[in-house]
């Protein structure tokens, strides 16, 4: 895939040289002549000098050729102008990162076809961490109505040992909670099937509804009764 960041700043060079990793085709282009020249020197990324807001040095950058065009300026108004340049010069899909939240209709109106917001993934997954200590890592999707995170599931869980059919089933199990993946010991996620069995200790990943959190948390840290019984309760 052919992919142009506009903005080589800390965040676009992180994302640019994980995408070069990845056996991607990266060009960057920031108007800073010794970050383009980092760019080059140590990681090796084609980088043009000059401000990517000019039509003409997009078309340096073969803008007609880029599968993606990813804006990450300093100012949505320059982003603004990157994304319509691109989409004007050819280039198949635009994203912009959005620094001020008064431009998403901007971008939209645009038809930029994806708006990233660092202060929105940030709060949501910050205010996660903070509101359900037994969270270890969570992402808002969307507009903030679903989280997805990773939990661990106690040894002594409820659920521990039982087959993700099993626990989906289970009638007190939440309406908008999905099985994303369980970890291996290795640390690779596996796509859980319904014969999948969830051990004591493992690290599972989750999709749920931000308002049910709390009772999708509640059901996986369930503890089994101090009696032993293995029957399943609220």
């Amino acid at each position: 895939m052919r992919v142009l960041i506009a903005g080589a700043g800390r965040a676009g060079l992180s994302v640019a040289v994980h995408l070069a990793k990845m056996g991607h085709d990266v060009t960057t282009v920031d108007r800073d002549e010794s970050i383009a020249n980092s760019a080059f020197e140590r990681h090796g990324l084609v980088s043009l000098v000059g401000d990517a807001t000019d039509a003409g040095l997009l078309q340096e950058a073969e803008v007609a050729r880029a599968d993606v065009v990813v804006a990450m300026l300093r100012r949505d108004a320059d982003n603004l102008a990157v994304a319509l340049l691109a989409q004007a010069g050819g280039a198949k899909r635009v994203m912009v990162r959005m620094r001020d939240p008064a431009y998403r209709s901007v971008y939209v109106r645009a038809g930029v076809d994806q708006i990233l917001s660092e202060i929105d993934v940030f709060i949501g997954a910050m205010a996660t961490a903070i509101e359900h200590p037994g969270v270890r890592h969570a992402m808002v999707l969307g507009a903030g109505e679903s989280v997805a995170f990773e939990l661990d599931v106690p040894v002594d869980s409820v659920i521990a040992g039982r087959t993700v059919s099993t626990i989906a089933g289970s009638a007190s199990f939440p309406s908008s909670c999905v099985f994303a993946g369980v970890y291996r010991p290795d640390g690779r996620v596996e796509a859980p099937r319904g014969s999948s069995v969830v051990a004591g200790g493992a690290t599972v990943l989750l999709v749920a509804a931000r308002d049910e959190l709390t009772e999708v948390i509640a059901f996986f840290l369930r503890r089994e009764p101090a009696s032993g019984g293995g029957n399943e309760r609220r």
